[in-house]
């Protein structure tokens, strides 16, 4: 069962590394992420922001969608990933801001009723990646996700508990 976990966590990883799909979509979709103390973006968060600017720079869509509630700290995970997007140059009028979710499952759900994009790329961390787009093609009629590589130790511990987290999901017909 140990050699499975551990399969399935290396598996999820380098399936989110795999370069960005071709093409162009109705939108780019960032999953919220941890917030710190002083409304820092917590490093997933900085990640999936940084490469859905750089995938929005380059014209893969003309829409920019943030998701995530308020978590321990202000503000919003959708909130502060906007920030962070604008300094980097995305036009705030190209930014719509879903604040309420708690989960991928209500990333995608709250997402999807906010915005007329029926493609979008989902921008998440690798391991993460997998996950997002059978989730959010619950909600939109075409998806493809693509995930920020994570380096160091924090890499597979997030690689193993998304394996677990993809075995709930799955339990709970929720893939």
């Amino acid at each position: 069962m140990l050699v499975v976990w551990i399969g399935a966590a290396v598996w999820l990883e380098r399936h989110g590394r795999l370069p960005a799909p071709d093409g162009t979509f109705d939108a780019i979709v960032v999953p919220g992420c941890k917030v710190w103390e002083g409304g820092q973006a917590s490093g997933a968060l900085d990640r999936r922001v940084r490469l859905a600017v750089r995938l929005f720079h380059e014209g893969r869509a003309p829409l920019f969608v943030t998701t995530g509630g308020l978590g321990e700290h202000p503000p919003t995970e959708a909130r502060c990933a906007a920030l962070l997007a604008v300094s980097l140059g995305v036009p705030e009028h190209v930014i719509v801001e879903e604040g309420q979710s708690t989960s991928t499952e209500e990333n995608a759900r709250f997402a999807a009723s906010l915005v007329n994009a029926p493609r979008v790329l989902v921008v998440s961390d690798a391991y993460h990646a997998w996950r997002c787009q059978r989730v959010f093609a619950r909600h939109f009629d075409e998806v493809r996700a693509v995930g920020a590589p994570v380096r160091g130790r924090g890499a597979w511990r997030q690689a193993l508990r998304e394996a677990v987290v993809c075995a709930v999901y799955a339990v709970r017909s929720r893939l």
